[in-house]
């Protein structure tokens, strides 16, 4: 009892000091307070029970910065409480923010979380990370984080698309960086449901050093006002050193890669996504950087519609002079839907943009095994011609168990589709050309 009642005081404290430093506009309701609760349209998680519930002030206009009131709340929503963000309402952020200190915090988002468009703030202060010279607004990090709702995180990339047209991220001589929607780092037990994420200005999610994370049910999107102008670069998902991905129930309409785990990212599993205008279903790229070893191991991908594209399932790794090696292996795509895509199997192993002269001379290491392409149906864009899939490996590289079963894929070209594979050991499964007939 004595333990108890101590405890009961403390508790009592820490709500009293959380409560005398309440900022203006902000609020925090208990957990057993159920009609404020619903007057402030908070709602659980329906894994979780309720939770004390902490709402902040929204921004008055597009320039009223509420950046200092949501790392207030978020801090006082911390360790077992709920940062709501109301409906109809909309928190403007226009400072970067180190969220690297969670540990068992809910955000419902009903309402809107959207960046400033200064681009000259958000390229001299951000996060920046090496791989592919990454910057992001924010960094979400630690353990048990829930985002959930019906809101959006709007990236506000206009600005950035007008001002990055006809730039490429991978030039070497690029130094114009744009910040990622979403990241994590050093998180475990990270889950995204429900909400929009509007036009990021780069990648849409980012995931780093991260364990166990899923998104479900989430929908991703980028357009552009401006024709001569388009998102670029705006992946749905990209990882590096993540195990244990799900994206479940998920609409990605963008203008890259729909869903594209890269180096040492382990135990995928994706189900029920919808990509629409974008690059494909990726494993990759690796192999990027010099005497770096990269895995993608372990991916079940199943049940997943591609329209619209430059690609449907893909691999790739690189080539060149100065690049690494290692290996993607273990991979399922199953029941795929494609329509309209210009290359729906493809196995690149001259990623990025080498020529074929370059890529001959600098052959990729990365191996890629143990891959299989299972009832995989539609259209191909006929923009290749016959070709429906190409499967091309590196002579300096294993590709060994590769399997292509109930695959019918047609395209506008006519006559019967093309399957083209190079340097691969075995049969796969189905009848298959040299790219040099």
């Amino acid at each position: 009892m004595k333990f108890l009642a101590i405890g009961a005081l403390l508790l009592s404290t820490v709500g009293a000091l959380a409560t005398e430093h309440i900022l203006n506009g902000a609020q925090i309701i208990p957990a057993n307070d159920k009609v404020a609760l619903e007057k402030a349209g908070a709602r659980g998680n329906y894994k979780r029970h309720d939770r004390r519930t902490v709402t902040i002030r929204s921004s008055k206009s597009d320039t009223d910065d509420v950046s200092d009131d949501f790392l207030w709340g978020i801090k006082a929503a911390n360790h077992g409480g709920r940062l709501l963000l109301q409906k109809g309402k909309t928190y403007v952020i226009g400072k970067k923010l180190d969220l690297s200190f969670l540990d068992d915090i809910e955000v419902q988002l009903e309402g809107e979380v959207k960046f400033t468009d200064d681009i000259a703030y958000w390229q001299a202060n951000h996060f920046f990370y090496s791989f592919q010279k990454s910057i992001t607004f924010w960094v979400w990090g630690g353990q048990d984080i829930k985002i959930f709702g019906k809101g959006t995180l709007n990236g506000n990339g206009q600005e950035w698309y007008n001002a990055f047209a006809g730039l490429e991220i991978l030039d070497p001589d690029n130094t114009f960086y744009r910040p990622i929607l979403f990241m994590t780092d050093n998180a475990t037990r990270v889950s995204v449901e429900g909400i929009t994420q509007l036009n990021s200005p780069c990648w849409t999610n980012f995931l780093v050093r991260t364990k166990d994370i899923s998104f479900d049910d989430v929908f991703i999107n980028a357009f552009s006002t401006n024709a001569s102008a388009l998102p670029k670069n705006t992946d749905g998902f990209d990882s590096l050193n993540v195990d244990g991905l799900s994206v479940t129930n998920t609409r990605v309409d963008i203008g890259d890669d729909c869903f594209s785990p890269k180096p040492n990212t382990t135990n995928v599993f994706v189900q029920n996504l919808w990509c629409n205008n974008t690059h494909g279903v990726s494993m990759g790229s690796i192999g990027q950087y010099s005497g770096v070893e990269d895995i993608i191991e372990n991916a079940w991908i199943e049940n997943v519609t591609l329209l619209n594209g430059q690609n449907g399932v893909r691999l790739k790794a690189w080539a060149g002079p100065d690049i690494g090696f290692g290996r993607i292996n273990n991979i399922t795509y199953k029941d795929i839907q494609i329509e309209n895509t210009d290359v729906p199997i493809v196995m690149d192993q001259c990623y990025f943009d080498v020529n074929a002269t370059t890529c001959a001379r600098y052959p990729s290491p990365v191996n890629f095994t143990n891959i299989h392409f299972e009832n995989i149906q539609g259209t191909s864009s006929g923009k290749n011609g016959k070709v429906v899939g190409d499967l091309t490996c590196s002579p300096n590289a294993v590709c060994s168990g590769i399997k292509l079963s109930d695959i019918d894929i047609t395209s506008p070209a006519g006559g019967p589709p093309v399957v083209i594979c190079d340097g691969i050991d075995g049969d796969i499964g189905v009848e298959c050309q040299s790219s040099s007939i």
